[in-house]
């Protein structure tokens, strides 16, 4: 077995015995509001100092992006004039 496994199993036996205490003394264990932090075991898997790589756009993806984004504008602004001429010819 390995550190990070043993780790995993007292992290659980931990929460078990929690849980055991609190069924008896009545109380119940609440969790705070927001995300869990983070365990020691994912940040132990992680190479210290690695940049995330990034992502590149090519010129021709970028491309068809802002096209598809101007049929989408133009799209909205055909829509808000029929709305402004059908509220006008009533």
């Amino acid at each position: 077995m390995n550190t990070a496994s043993i780790i995993e199993k007292i992290d659980q036996e931990i929460a078990r015995l929690q849980l055991a205490k609190s069924y008896l003394l009545g109380t119940s264990i609440t969790k705070g509001p927001g995300r869990p932090k983070g365990s020691a075991i994912v940040s132990v898997g992680r190479r210290s100092g690695a940049k995330p790589v990034k992502r590149r756009l090519s010129s021709e993806g970028r491309a068809r992006i802002a096209a598809a984004q101007k049929a989408r504008w133009a799209k909205a602004r055909k829509a808000t004039k029929a709305a402004a001429k059908k509220s006008v010819s009533r």
